[in-house]
């Protein structure tokens, strides 16, 4: 909606203006952040963020196991009929106590998933704020360098999930250079794997620590 309202309000403006005082420019945004190297660097680190988080959670569910075939055995020694009565209650008592362990650590590890997942959310949110902000500085300078009125990001939706910029004439596409002036201090290594880097998005749809352990 606020895309919409200020899309109005520059067609009023322009249409109150002569055009042909006017100049315009698109940016692809989501192309510059894809293939900015920044962006791959980022989302190598965060990756190794979730993997360190998954590892956790594999840990505390192998955890989990392990108390749950120490009860197995518990269970299995009770209901021998040739364990003395003794011994029998002491099993008992050893099976309540493994149980009042393993609902704990279940809400333990249900309580860290949740909060890592959170964690790795808010971050992967930091990251791209962090780098979508590098790219508008150097949106701002081109626009300023080159005397540009106006430049539109062709690349966002709207709720309707339709292009917000559905057409433009006698627009200049800023995209390629803006590209090449975000990676003009690349390391070698980044200038071309930056092509094929995906958004730290994609990382995020993975970021929850997902359990290996089967409940029983």
């Amino acid at each position: 909606m606020t895309r919409l309202f200020a899309a109005l309000a520059l067609a009023a403006f322009a249409a109150s203006t002569h055009a042909a005082d006017l100049k315009f420019g698109v940016v692809d945004m989501s192309k510059a952040f894809s293939e900015f190297y920044k962006t791959k660097e980022a989302a190598e680190k965060f990756k190794a963020n979730v993997d360190k988080a998954q590892k956790e959670m594999n840990d505390r569910w192998t955890v989990y196991k392990d108390l749950m075939g120490d009860m197995e055995k518990l269970k299995r020694a009770v209901n021998d009929p040739i364990l003395p009565q003794s011994q029998r209650a002491e099993k008992v008592a050893d099976l309540e106590e493994k149980g009042r362990e393993l609902r704990s650590l279940e809400q333990d590890i249900g309580e860290q998933q949740n909060r890592r997942s959170g964690q790795l959310k808010q971050e992967d949110m930091q990251i791209r704020k962090g780098i979508y902000d590098e790219i508008l500085v150097v949106v701002k300078d081109k626009a300023k360098a080159d005397s540009y009125d106006f430049i539109f990001d062709k690349s966002g939706m709207s709720l309707s999930t339709v292009p917000v910029l559905i057409y433009y004439k006698d627009a200049v596409d800023i995209t390629d250079q803006i590209i090449v002036e975000l990676n003009k201090d690349a390391p070698a290594a980044s200038t071309s794997a930056a092509e094929t880097v995906k958004p730290a998005t994609a990382a995020t749809e993975k970021a929850a620590p997902k359990a290996t352990g089967k409940k029983k």
